[in-house]
């Protein structure tokens, strides 16, 4: 039974991100994912141009399910305070379930390949740092937090954070849960 394009190249997608979640730094060559996939790799580049693009497919992927989160987030709480908070355990959360996605998000599965998807990569954590400025502003305008905090710097804190705990995860070999201490670190986190 034939395999429809779309299905094949989720499956494709599917199989890379199963590859990253093995915690070695082994670089993940086209060979050894046809092999995985018990396809050519001429049957790899029916579906994607080059490797590159198949990181794409992932961190697009990434994209849209955490920014969708995002959105939902955003109409679900009406505090600034709480909207910051579900996001930062959104993308904390995103990480133990999604541990090859891990990888792409901290840069590691990136070592190596197209430098364009680094600066992908790069663009993903601005738009996660300006959403949780914009969180935190809000915050402010609803007198959660004191409005001489710097949403700026704040949010850049959070997401380093964030960034810092996925590396924590990842370099754990997946054993060093990044919710682990959350409900205390958030107390800490909070601008006061």
């Amino acid at each position: 039974m034939a395999t429809k394009t779309g299905e094949r190249k989720l499956q494709i997608l599917q199989t890379l991100a199963q590859m990253l979640e093995k915690p070695s730094a082994e670089k993940i060559t086209t060979a050894a994912l046809a092999a995985k996939l018990d396809v050519s790799e001429a049957a790899l580049y029916r579906h994607f141009a080059s490797k590159a693009q198949m990181f794409e497919g992932l961190i697009a992927f990434i994209e849209e399910t955490i920014f969708g989160l995002v959105t939902k987030i955003s109409g679900e709480h009406t505090s600034g305070l709480a909207q910051t908070e579900a996001i930062l355990s959104m993308l904390l959360g995103f990480a133990k379930k999604n541990q090859g996605m891990t990888r792409v998000l901290i840069g590691d599965a990136l070592v190596n390949e197209n430098e364009r998807l680094q600066l992908r990569i790069n663009q993903l954590h601005d738009r996660l740092e300006a959403t949780l400025k914009q969180s935190l502003r809000f915050a402010v305008t609803q007198n959660e937090i004191p409005e001489d905090v710097d949403a700026a710097a704040h949010a850049n804190l959070l997401l380093a954070f964030v960034v810092g705990r996925w590396h924590q995860y990842a370099k754990s070999g997946f054993k060093r849960d990044p919710m682990e201490f959350w409900a205390a670190q958030w107390k800490q986190l909070i601008p006061a």
